[in-house]
């Protein structure tokens, strides 16, 4: 499965036999642990007092601190994901899948409390792996076409992943345990289409923790806002600024109202605001526009614009409109922070974990971000520690000429363009698989 590692290019094809050397420790004990090392092994290294380090390069490691087991002898695992949940009420999710989904057992375990999914991650997961061969087989060979084989493909995943996660629904009472699945990235600009491809993937999926994830592009709002009409749970993806956030909040109360539901406690939502593709952005203007103020302010506009969104959400999710919603059992559409992974190598790995720390968030981090944060993130609310210096960075950008509404609108448009070819680069790649296999010829 996907790893959490420091290296971006693990191979699938790397051994996965572990080689573990041992070593003391006199304080809390931290042990690296293999994804696919077997439960057994995990359950003796998580009672140890034992550093476990594997000889092989970090790229299928998890970082857990091991304490003692309990006294029917049932290891305790406690990282840090443990404690952004239990202590600062954010959830931390797993931004990736892939096959054989049992590999997000031991994340699961580790606190993560959810998974997101998308075109890209799929494209990565299906057309570098051979465990989706036979499922695929069988699909061409009963007749399907290359669409609907991968659409086929997606939808085992995500409901082997939901039934994972399920407990944590279960146990959260639908607040928490979701795993996210995107409507094809070809409708962004298509309102019907994404109601229908949204109502189709919630039927075909049936399971109640499942999230339809719907791009924030302006066609699209409308159609937030039916699907949540309709009952069904929504994912708000692609969204980069403040005044799409707040369209988004606005579909989502409207879909609620209009739903005619008299229990509204299992229509959820979460609204996915991208955090690290702003910075990449906005730095490149600021270097630019090149003078020691702007060169200053590199690095700082995702997170302050972040902080500013969460401002608009404690807003928006309070007054009598939200408490006349409240009480059918509405929840509030929580704040999501993706693209978290730091694409500038001079900033710290964290950058986009560390200062978005706050209640009834959710933070879903690829492998790099989540092994960071595990390794030697800090838990603390952050998200509104420091309020007036966020509208100051975002007063400053705008008086050095930045156009939030522009950095908006071009980064949306790039991210449903780079969904868009890996949509179309996986079904190119299952084609050539289908030829190969001399199942199909269209």
């Amino acid at each position: 499965m996907a790893t959490i590692s420091k290296l971006a290019n693990s191979s699938p094809a790397a051994s996965l036999s572990p080689s573990f050397s041992f070593t003391s420790r006199s304080s809390a004990p931290v042990c690296f642990v293999d994804f696919r090392a077997k439960a057994s092994f995990l359950a003796r290294a998580a009672s140890s007092k034992l550093s476990v380090r594997s000889r092989q390069p970090m790229t299928r490691f998890l970082v857990v601190r091991c304490v003692q087991s309990t006294g029917n002898g049932s290891p305790l695992k406690k990282t840090t994901l443990h404690d952004l949940y239990e202590r600062e009420g954010q959830s931390p999710w797993y931004d990736n899948l892939c096959r054989p989904v049992t590999d997000l057992i031991p994340l699961i375990e580790s606190g993560v409390r959810g998974v997101t999914s998308n075109p890209a991650i799929f494209q990565k997961a299906i057309s570098s792996s051979n465990a989706y061969n036979d499922q695929f087989r069988g699909l061409v060979q009963s007749g399907k076409d290359i669409e609907s084989a991968y659409w086929e493909l997606v939808v085992k995943d995500i409901q082997d992943a939901c039934k994972l996660f399920e407990p944590i629904y279960d146990k959260t009472d639908g607040g928490d345990g979701y795993v996210s699945v995107e409507v094809s990235p070809r409708l962004a600009d298509d309102t019907k289409g994404t109601v229908e491809a949204a109502k189709w993937l919630h039927k075909v999926v049936d399971r109640p923790n499942v999230y339809i994830k719907i791009p924030a592009t302006a066609p699209c709002i409308p159609s937030i806002k039916e699907v949540i009409s309709n009952g069904i749970s929504v994912n708000v993806t692609l969204i980069f600024s403040l005044e799409r956030y707040e369209a988004v909040i606005d579909a989502y109360l409207d879909g609620l109202e209009a739903s005619g539901l008299s229990d509204l406690s299992r229509v959820t939502s979460v609204a996915s605001f991208f955090v690290s593709r702003v910075d990449t952005l906005i730095d490149k203007m600021l270097e630019k526009i090149g003078t020691p103020e702007a060169l200053d302010l590199r690095g700082k506009a995702a997170v302050a614009q972040a902080a500013l969104a969460y401002q608009l959400y404690q807003k928006k999710f309070s007054g009598p409109r939200w408490e006349a919603l409240v009480k059918k059992g509405a929840k509030k559409q929580r704040l999501l922070w993706a693209s978290t992974s730091v694409k500038n190598p001079a900033y710290p790995d964290t950058l986009y974990v560390a200062p978005l720390i706050g209640p009834d968030t959710v933070s879903t981090m690829p492998d790099q971000a989540l092994q960071a944060f595990i390794d030697h993130g800090s838990v603390g609310r952050t998200i509104d520690s420091n309020v007036s210096e966020a509208e100051g960075i975002y007063s400053a950008l705008e008086k050095l000429g930045i156009d939030w509404s522009y950095v908006g609108n071009q980064l949306e448009v790039e991210g449903v363009d780079s969904f868009k070819k890996s949509f179309d680069s996986l079904l190119d790649t299952l084609q050539e698989k289908a030829n190969s296999l001399k199942l199909v010829s269209l």
